[in-house]
């Protein structure tokens, strides 16, 4: 190696700024605030979200119009935390020497990213359990929802016996329901002493589960009902086409319901991951401004 070169790696090192590129007191400042900010705008934002709904039918904003809220209210709760905290990151860092302004700029930048950064890792920390939560009552919430629907939101529905919290128990006792009037004729049993409450659902079940229940199914059914019913069986047959069909409906409500959470919860991430992307954004440019009004400021008093 020739003197000259040697001459420049010791030039370089004797310039490098013994300083460190990253001022962690700014940063974790900056993050705290970002942090502090979007707490106190996601409390506002569900005391406001309380009010604007309401348990009574026909009163309230609609679950659509509700989504849609929630939705800006987290893009505007990350670029208000966001402005502040990189802001407070820029300005509160201290100022380097001998450093070229373009790198000054992009190390201001840098300081509002890292504290976004560290923000939403700490929130995601400290909500982890609570989004779990709500995620949770979500999907049971749904569930609720679908499994009202298919036992026809009936209230007092009794069991068919086919296992506990049966969905089609209200079906299989539509099955077996006395005519007005009559008096049902003594139990009866259905294949090898199988209680038939119990076979008839999980006959409809496992149909369902298929698209449609088959004609030879159909035939044991009306049997069954028949024998339990004292019903003739053309009038057996029929109860059970309705019953079919209004199972068929339920089930298809279900997926429906089903179908419609797993769209909003796509929208929801979407729309989270789009207010990261301005959070992030918006801490780079509070960040930088502060910087630059870091920079006049200690230039102005300056002697």
């Amino acid at each position: 190696m020739s003197d000259q070169a040697v001459v420049s790696i010791e030039t370089m090192n004797d310039d490098e700024s013994p300083a460190a590129a990253v001022s962690w007191g700014a940063v974790f400042a900056g993050a705290f605030v970002a942090l502090g900010v979007s707490i106190a705008l996601f409390t506002l934002g569900s005391g406001l979200g309380f009010i604007a709904i309401s348990p009574w039918r026909n009163s309230g904003v609609s679950a659509t119009t509700f989504g849609v809220a929630a939705a800006i209210w987290l893009v505007v709760v990350q670029w208000i935390a966001s402005a502040f905290g990189g802001y407070m990151a820029g300005r509160l860092r201290t100022r380097w020497t001998g450093v070229h302004t373009d790198e000054v700029f992009f190390r201001d930048t840098a300081h509002g990213f890292v504290a976004w950064a560290v923000a939403t890792a700490a929130m995601a920390v400290l909500l982890s359990s609570a989004i779990g939560s709500a995620i949770s009552g979500t999907t049971q919430a749904a569930a609720t929802v679908a499994s009202g629907a298919a036992q026809g939101a009936t209230q007092g529905a009794v069991q068919s016996g086919a296992g506990p919290a049966d969905p089609f128990g209200y079906f299989t006792d539509l099955l077996f329901r006395a005519p007005p009037g009559a008096t049902p004729p003594a139990p009866s049993t259905g294949a090898a002493g199988t209680d038939p409450r119990v076979e008839s659902s999980r006959i409809i079940v496992a149909g369902l589960a298929q698209g449609d229940i088959p004609a030879a199914d159909r035939d044991y059914l009306a049997q069954l009902v028949a024998a339990r019913t004292g019903l003739p069986q053309a009038d057996a047959a029929k109860r059970v086409d309705d019953v079919i069909s209004q199972a068929k409906a339920a089930a298809e409500k279900a997926r429906q319901a089903a179908d419609s959470a797993r769209k909003a919860a796509a929208t929801f991430a979407l729309f989270l991951f789009f207010s990261f992307l301005v959070g992030a954004f918006i801490a780079c440019v509070s960040a930088a401004l502060g910087g630059r009004l870091r920079e006049n400021a200690e230039s102005t008093v300056r002697p």
